[in-house]
């Protein structure tokens, strides 16, 4: 009786609610009808002789001018309201006979709940799941359901089935969880449809859906002279509207999820608090493995095809290294979630797909530059072509500051692209960046601003201990990269660009790689989301305030070439969103959502100089450790791209590069290098 009692109190506060929304709908529109009615009173008064006079007359016709005009624009806003394209969450949708086991669990759940199946199953590449109304007929009709039982009383069964919500699972919950896991995890959301079918929550949503699309329709930018004063009178209507309906829709909301999660107590309720364990480990896993893993090989023009596979894989070796995890490794031994698929490997790369999609802005259809990767492939694929792309970089930057390929002295052979070269550039003099024996040193007119600088007895002894010191050469060399410095920044300013495509280098708005570049007239014009590299040159300068005259230099280049690359990537249209055929059977939904604005939800921000150049000097160390020491490329499933020496991966590499960019001491990663046999003076091959 108590579960019954709490199931009818949530679903009558959500109606309550549901009312108080559709009561602002009613009450606009009788502010819409008032001057409608006003009219209609002045004209019969006229006509039957009772309010008659030349004032009256005027009254009258201006009373009716005012009311046409009120009803003309009351039904353009109803009609924009009413037709307006809700926003549909990106998903792929799953035939009911491409997982008929997935689609009989979902509807002996609603039997056990008492409540309407849903229409149909989706998979959204994130960790959460939910019901999204799809019945608007902007997205198309609804898959037709033949399973009366479970469809609900009342009206005919085609009426049931186009107001039935579809039901969204997050991908990685069916391959990390068992199948009792998974149906207890949807137990409230599959009861959440019960309540989404009384008529009036239904068509309280309904309202707030269409006037939230229409905010959105008035938001767009208009061609015509009148466009403009007509989408902002749109806009000032229906944002009035949602801020009047906005508690009480988060109260409807808030008294659906009651009574679903008050129903769904009687199902596997025991089991759901083990599973919601597993929900925030799934969650974990996933948000590791797009960021470490997919990232990376997204960038390099490759699309993993079996992210969810992966994201198995992750929590494995998580379960493997952490003691407490331990536990989770047995369930392993289950029937998984995903054997209720009939084709898991095809649906796993439609999802895998949209991933990249979302969270990169990769294109709808393979091609030469965007084509999947299996896991086997992956270390040779996206690890090794990633460290070579990058070191390649690395030589053309240090091409362009003017350092010399090999020392004087140097044997034969060794004017190829070094390590020994990177090295030597980098190891700096006793001088600081920001300033010297001759004060602070201004370079304004690179940066705008001063930058820090290292400083103590510490970055002496360091630069002191460098191995072929040459103090005039030193010298000589950190006058030529500050200049230079200040010609990469300019130059990247005229260049107008964007941000860089190296692996584990975020993407979220062109421009964000580019490093403090001088004010141009039509610059703005390149960055519509106000997202201008000269923003964000005080915390660029502040992230350059630890490095030498050379890394801030070498740094600067990076971010400029970068830009470029990435530039020239987009005029090129490597980021098409045409649409496309998806791998296998079954694919992202393209009709149901806009893509012109990918990526939708960029990964991490765009990472600073001081990142890049570090990224850019730990490939080339990986490059030397391959081409001279036997090293391998390898994937790490928790932390990405890794280095394997003697099939064992390398460690502690991070902090000596670190110590190299921020000091300019190679000490320590000298030291590395001779424990490991790597030759630096070799030439490394490049892309």
């Amino acid at each position: 009786m108590t579960g019954t009692g709490g199931v009818e109190m949530g679903a009558q506060a959500a109606r309550s609610q549901a009312l108080a929304v559709l009561r602002i709908r009613s009450r606009a529109l009788a502010v819409a009808l008032l001057p409608a009615a006003a009219a209609v009173i002045l004209l019969v008064g006229g006509s039957t002789g009772h309010l008659a006079g030349e004032g009256w007359d005027v009254v009258r016709w201006t009373v009716s001018a005012l009311a046409l005009l009120v009803l003309a624009a009351a039904a353009g806003v109803a009609l924009v309201v009413a037709r307006s394209r809700p926003a549909v969450t990106p998903t792929v949708t799953i035939a009911e006979e491409s997982a008929p086991d997935l689609y009989r669990m979902v509807r002996d759940l609603a039997d056990r709940l008492d409540v309407p199946a849903p229409s149909a199953i989706a998979l959204t590449p994130d960790c959460d799941s939910w019901l999204e109304d799809r019945t608007h007929p902007a997205h198309g009709p609804p898959p037709v359901e033949e399973h009366d039982d479970v469809a609900g009383m009342g009206g005919p069964a085609h009426r049931r089935t186009a107001a039935a919500p579809v039901l969204v699972i997050g991908s990685p919950f069916l391959w990390w969880m068992r199948v009792g896991e998974l149906r207890a995890v949807l137990a409230p959301v599959v009861a959440g449809t019960g309540p989404s079918a009384h008529p009036d929550i239904a068509a309280a949503r309904r309202f707030i859906r269409g006037l939230d699309a229409a905010v959105a329709v008035a938001a767009t930018g208009g061609r015509g002279p009148l466009s403009r004063p007509v989408r902002a009178s749109l806009g000032w209507v229906s944002r009035l509207l949602l801020r009047g309906c906005r508690v009480h829709a988060a109260g409807m909301e808030r008294g659906v999820a009651a009574a679903a999660a008050e129903r769904a107590q009687a199902v596997d309720y025991g089991l759901r608090i083990v599973a919601q364990e597993q929900v925030g480990l799934a969650y974990a896993g996933w948000d590791r493995l797009l960021t470490r893993v997919a990232l990376p090989a997204w960038r390099m023009g490759r699309w993993p095809s079996r992210l969810d596979v992966g994201v198995v894989a992750a929590l494995t070796e998580l379960s493997r290294r952490d003691r407490l995890a331990e536990g989770f490794a047995s369930r392993l031994g289950e029937r998984p979630a995903c054997d209720l698929l009939e084709e898991p490997g095809a649906i796993d790369e439609a999802v895998s797909l949209l991933a990249a999609r979302l969270f990169h802005g990769g294109p709808a259809e393979t091609g030469p530059d965007w084509a999947p990767v299996g896991w086997d492939e992956y270390p040779e694929e996206v690890v090794d072509r990633t460290w070579r792309t990058d070191a390649a970089r690395l030589h053309r930057v240090l091409d362009a500051l003017g350092v010399r390929r090999a020392a004087e002295g140097a044997a034969p052979g060794t004017d190829g692209p070094t390590l020994t070269r990177v090295l030597d550039h980098l190891t700096t003099s006793p001088a600081p960046y920001a300033e010297g024996p001759s004060g602070p040193r201004d370079t304004g007119a690179a940066t705008g601003t001063d930058l820090g600088a290292v400083t103590g007895t510490e970055a002496r002894a360091a630069s002191d201990r460098a191995p072929g010191r040459d103090r005039d050469t030193t010298t000589e060399t950190e006058s030529r990269g500050e200049a230079e410095f200040t010609t990469l920044t300019s130059t990247d300013a005229d260049a107008g660009t964007g941000t860089g495509t190296e692996a584990g280098t975020p993407t979220a708005h062109p421009g964000a790689h580019s490093p403090h570049p001088a004010p141009t007239a039509h610059a703005d014009a390149d960055f519509p989301d106000g997202d201008h590299p000269d923003h964000r040159c005080a915390d660029d300068d502040d992230d350059l305030a630890g490095t030498t005259v050379r890394g801030a230099a070498l740094a600067a280049g990076l971010s400029a070439q970068l830009a470029r690359e990435e530039a020239r990537a987009q005029s090129a249209g490597v980021r098409s969103s045409a649409p496309g055929t998806a791998a296998g059977p079954a694919g992202p939904d393209a009709a149901l959502w806009d893509d012109g604005a990918l990526p939708l939800l960029p990964l991490q921000p765009p990472r600073t100089g001081r990142e890049i150049l570090t990224a850019h000097i730990t490939a080339m160390v990986c490059c030397a450790a391959m081409d001279t020491a036997g090293a391998a490329p390898g994937l790490d499933w928790l932390d990405g791209p890794s280095l394997l020496v003697n099939g064992a991966r390398a460690a502690d590499l991070a902090p000596r590069v670190r110590s190299l960019v921020e000091t300019g001491d190679p000490g320590p990663l000298r030291d590395w290098i001779g424990e490991l046999g790597i030759r630096p003076e070799k030439p490394v091959r490049l892309v």
